[in-house]
């Protein structure tokens, strides 16, 4: 399991954690036990089911499969990197860039990193390529995710298309934002 020490901006014994080192580093078939906890650590829906402990794993591990081999079918061309904070995994994010968009396939943090800044700061490095590029920035959310869906609100995407359980949202540069 990876830890970290502590989210950029709190406070630990007193000393505030202001900056972190956020780099992007390719997948490699060493970040498969990585990819697969930071998976099940998004499933809270597995962790409170009545499977048994083993058979929870199983389906986590079967569902993360299908999700890579989707992503890998559909978006052949896409950029599949390890989030690393101050030198640590700390999450995955997916990119898929196109002529006409660029397309937030999936971006997942350890829960020890969610709600530090690391998201926010990966998404407004993707809003300024995609502003200098004069290209649409697209994500599907969960329709259920209300914080996720405010997070992207926040930073000036829009509901294009509703498909039940999930939303397209997209941020359109030549539109301004607050």
């Amino acid at each position: 399991m990876t830890v970290r020490a502590a989210p950029v901006g709190t406070v630990t014994n007193r000393v505030v954690v202001v900056r972190a080192s956020i780099t992007l580093r390719p997948v490699t078939d060493d970040d498969e036990a990585f990819l697969l906890e930071l998976y099940a650590s998004t499933r809270d829906d597995v962790a409170g089911s009545p499977l048994t402990e083993a058979d929870k794993a199983q389906f986590i591990a079967m569902q993360c499969r299908a999700q890579r081999t989707d992503y890998e079918t559909r978006f052949p061309e896409a950029e599949h990197s390890i989030v690393v904070v101050d030198g640590v995994s700390a999450g995955r994010i997916w990119i898929d860039r196109r002529d006409d968009e660029i397309r937030l396939l999936d971006v997942s943090l350890l829960p020890g990193d969610r709600n530090s800044g690391v998201g926010g700061v990966l998404l407004d490095r993707l809003i300024a390529e995609a502003t200098a590029a004069g290209t649409p920035l697209r994500h599907s959310v969960l329709t259920e995710n209300e914080a996720a869906l405010r997070f992207y609100r926040r930073r000036g995407f829009e509901v294009i298309e509703d498909f039940g359980m999930y939303v397209l949202m997209e941020f359109r540069p030549n539109l301004t934002h607050d």
